[in-house]
């Protein structure tokens, strides 16, 4: 904690707030965890910015206040609540965060919003054309490739299908983890083969999708 507002001081004296958060505050610490900093300011611009500080790794989320409603509305979009996490869970280093950060844990909370029907069909249509690579390949490597592939897109759409968020890395597992710890274990064994896993999540989803499925452009 100290350390961490002291670099914000240094670096960060017209800060509006700063909140370090991360798995350094929580239970989840490791040898390896970093300082996380959020730090909101009047103007900007807006970055993201990596460094040591005596002897931390420290990652710095840099706002400004449009910047950060644009941030906290894609991670709605995308179902990907990582700064929202940042900001419900972290501790005050200087100001006074709220109210973001009880609307941050009040979105957390509540959850992202359902799926659309395009959504179902681009998160079914995804999953059936990643098994029908894996069923029909014939290249050793290849095959591993695409049973990562099919492994890792099965947990998300078990996560989509059933409400929840969706993230990546470490945090795909700790999701899953929350929605269903069952799900998660096998979904854990599953690595090597992860076919007959995959195959039940899509059939829970709406079933596989191919044959018709068409994907539209909304770019213009």
């Amino acid at each position: 904690m100290a350390d961490a507002r002291d670099l914000v001081e240094a670096r960060f004296p017209d800060a509006t707030w700063a909140v370090l958060t991360g798995s350094v505050i929580g239970p989840l610490r490791t040898a390896g965890s970093d300082l996380d900093i959020v730090i909101l300011r009047s103007a900007g611009p807006a970055f993201r910015e990596s460094l040591r500080f005596r002897g931390w790794p420290v990652e710095l989320f840099v706002q400004t206040p449009s910047a950060l409603e644009r941030f906290l509305a894609k991670e709605l979009a995308i179902r990907k609540p990582s700064l929202h996490r940042m900001l419900a869970q972290g501790v005050t280093l200087s100001g006074d965060p709220e109210p973001t950060r009880s609307r941050c844990a009040r979105v957390l909370a509540e959850g992202p919003p359902p799926l659309t029907a395009i959504e179902r069909e681009r998160f079914r249509y995804g999953l059936t054309d990643l098994l029908d690579d894996y069923t029909h390949a014939t290249d050793a490597g290849e095959r591993l490739v695409i049973a990562a592939a099919v492994w890792t897109e099965t947990a998300r759409a078990a996560l989509a299908f059933r409400g929840g968020w969706i993230s990546g890395g470490k945090w795909l597992l700790r999701e899953l983890r929350e929605l269903d710890p069952a799900l998660a274990a096998r979904w854990l064994t599953a690595r090597d083969d992860p076919a007959p896993l995959a195959a039940e999540v899509l059939a829970a989803g709406g079933g596989p999708l191919f044959d018709g499925y068409r994907a539209v452009d909304s770019s213009g």
